[in-house]
């Protein structure tokens, strides 16, 4: 049975140190449900459900076969969520993402009727992003910032939650069309997904080519979702935490006095303001999910790389030394923290 928000005897919500023992509950029982299909891969998972809980959106990079789409998928089943999956090509159009304005015959006459695109979900996989051009790329961006579409002249808002998972492949680079800076910015995180172990290899080729694996149970449902995620902004941080997380933010910054030389030498552009933000925010939803009564330094330390490594433009001396923003940011951490 899914979980269900606690409430006091008189039907109100309950109070914030019960709803930090359903968030930590249900980060256990989501993991062990999406296990049900996807082998390993529970660092993943994770920041998803940091991103879930942070209501942020998180990119998702790895080579084909890494069961990405099936991760996605398997975490709406697991919260009662509607899935909408859109992949990605160069003929892609604003209004296939969006939906559009038709004219339809009605008892009364013709009546224009709006259609929803696909992104009319609460959880969207927009597979291979960087396939399309950035026209539709901005479409959707907008959609993820505003979180409404507008069609002609009405807006409709999108469900809550909504959340969207995008994906790119790392190692094609013809025919795609990267995101420019300032759209890869308003991703809360971006998170690599590497191979399995050879084990989890193993067990993925078993599990695969035999019986179809049971159904995803339920954990939460769409109201559960929203006061977790609702729980998220007031949850307490430490003084040492935001101070930190700024002055992470500030040391990827080649103009920073501080930052490291690796910085000034390699970083053309640094993290801004909505990278501090992000790393409070984030940190915030990774205690939730442990149920901790604050977000302290460790899980600031814990999200440098998902929230900092795709807010970082390297030069072309750091491109053509081979020097990967990883690299980069592990300075940055052992100079600031």
């Amino acid at each position: 049975m899914a979980a269900t928000v606690p409430e006091t005897a008189n039907g109100t919500p309950s109070s914030d140190v019960d709803l930090l023992d359903t968030a930590r509950e249900a980060s256990r029982k989501l993991k062990d449900a999406i296990a049900v299909r996807v082998v390993g891969q529970e660092h993943v998972v994770e920041l998803m459900l940091v991103a879930l809980l942070a209501r942020g959106h998180a990119l998702l990079v790895g080579v084909p076969g890494l069961a990405k789409t099936l991760l996605v998928a398997s975490l709406a089943e697991a919260l009662d969520l509607s899935f909408g999956r859109v992949q990605f090509t160069p003929d892609l159009l604003p209004a296939d993402i969006t939906g559009t304005d038709v004219l339809q015959d009605d008892a009364g006459g013709r009546v224009v009727r709006f259609l929803p695109g696909p992104i009319f979900h609460h959880l969207v996989l927009a597979d291979e992003i960087n396939r399309t051009p950035p026209k539709t790329q901005a479409a959707l961006l907008q959609a993820m910032q505003e979180r409404r579409v507008t069609v002609g002249t009405h807006t409709h808002a999108l469900p809550d939650p909504f959340q969207v998972f995008a994906t790119r492949n790392p190692i094609e680079q013809e025919g795609t069309y990267p995101l420019p800076e300032a759209q890869l910015d308003r991703f809360l995180l971006e998170v690599h997904v590497d191979y399995p172990s050879a084990d989890e290899e193993r067990e993925i080729a078993r599990r695969t080519t035999s019986a179809q694996p049971g159904n995803v149970p339920q954990v939460l449902g769409s109201d559960a979702v929203r006061a977790l995620q609702g729980l998220v902004p007031r949850m307490p941080v430490t003084d040492a935490a935001v101070e930190l997380a700024v002055a992470l933010g500030r040391a990827t910054r080649p103009n920073e006095p501080k930052a490291p030389r690796e910085v000034r030498e390699l970083v053309r552009f640094g993290a801004g303001p909505r990278g501090s933000q992000a790393l409070v925010l984030a940190a915030k939803a990774r205690a939730a999910l442990r149920g901790e009564a604050a977000a302290d330094v460790d899980d600031v330390k814990a999200l440098v790389l998902p929230v900092l490594r795709h807010r970082l433009v390297l030069s072309y001396r750091a491109e053509a030394e081979g020097v990967r923003d990883l690299d980069v940011l592990e300075r940055v951490v052992a100079a600031v923290a």
